[in-house]
């Protein structure tokens, strides 16, 4: 189902600051002499590869261990971050593909990009940064009720399953949020328009910039209508026209969602140097969460990187073995 490409994850700290400031800034400095690069259409030129890698050590939500705290300082993120990266491979009952007493498993650890890496900290305890617990707020009632439902049922029927296993979409949060490996994002820039090819699904997020307003609002779509312009070096993304999803990743791959049509999403992407783009993406959907939040993280350049084809399709080997298991496992409980 899965094609894992090889990558050349890219490393290293944002400038050290003894006070962590909790901003989807944190940590960054624009170098005092540059100035974007701009296309012939006037647009800031960050066509390139990036990768958000650098992200997958800060957990989604702060941990309790800091919570209300406001001195958080450089050396204890480093600290948490280091503990993290050890602790996904402390915790792991295998180390290949061999050995495996947790189930079929995936793979082996050598394919996750934080297998690689050194443990990094982004200058911020969370990657939720708004509210200011770093925490997501609650859902719905409504929502916790669909979603233990579709849980319940999850493997009644293919169209119950989550879309990515699918082959679907991953939705906004699924491409552009840090995950466990395929974290390379190609950025095109034809003009009148931006584009976020994610190796994940092989999806081209198309995002138009001429200032054309959103469709009529009876057309739904898997990932929304986007509509973006740019405020400077910052291109704000605002997403609208959901279509209603029983069952979509949602902030992290660990987490279950829904998709309601009233979702919407606004992200900003400002190209603060060179190599680095500062990422945020705010969600307000008040039919799933009690709340707004907002999510930030760095992008980092990396013309090492290569995309490969991931073989993922609608239909995979994942969809019937899973609905066969369930099959199985109601027969077995009926003799």
């Amino acid at each position: 189902m899965i094609k894992r490409s090889p990558v050349r994850v890219a490393a290293g700290l944002l400038a050290a600051v003894a006070m962590v400031v909790i901003a989807p800034s944190a940590g960054a400095q624009q170098p005092e002499d540059w100035q974007a690069e701009r296309l012939a259409d006037g647009q800031p030129n960050i066509q390139g590869m990036w990768n958000n890698t650098r992200a997958i050590f800060t957990p989604l939500e702060r941990p309790e261990t800091l919570a209300g705290r406001e001195d958080i300082t450089t050396e204890e993120l480093r600290q948490q971050a280091e503990a993290r990266g050890s602790g996904r491979i402390e915790r792991s009952e295998w180390r290949g593909h061999e050995n495996n007493r947790g189930g079929v498993g995936g793979y082996g650890l050598y394919w996750f990009d934080w297998y690689f890496d050194n443990p990094t900290d982004i200058g911020q305890p969370s990657i939720i940064v708004e509210p200011a617990t770093g925490r997501i707020p609650e859902r719905t009632a409504d929502a916790r009720e669909r979603i233990a439902l579709n849980m319940a049922q999850l493997h009644d029927s293919y169209a119950n399953m989550e879309t990515g296993d699918r082959c679907i979409s991953r939705g906004v949060l699924g491409m552009m949020m840090p995950t466990e490996y395929n974290n390379g994002t190609l950025i095109l820039q034809p003009p009148g328009y931006v584009v976020f090819h994610s190796e994940m699904i092989h999806n081209a997020r198309i995002i138009p910039i001429d200032g054309a307003p959103h469709v009529d609002e009876g057309i739904r779509q898997w990932e929304g209508d986007p509509r973006g312009r740019w405020e400077g070096n910052t291109l704000v993304i605002e997403s609208t026209n959901f279509r209603a999803v029983r069952n979509m990743r949602g902030p992290s791959a660990g987490t279950r969602s829904r998709q309601s049509e009233a979702q919407r999403i606004v992200e900003r992407l400002t190209f603060a140097g060179p190599d680095l783009l500062l990422y945020s993406v705010t969600m307000d959907d008040p039919e799933t969460y009690t709340g707004e939040w907002t999510a930030a993280f760095p992008y980092d350049r990396d013309d090492g990187y290569v995309q490969f084809e991931y073989a993922c399709h609608e239909g995979n080997y994942s969809v019937p073995n899973a609905l066969g298991g369930a099959r199985k496992e109601e027969a077995d409980s009926q003799q």
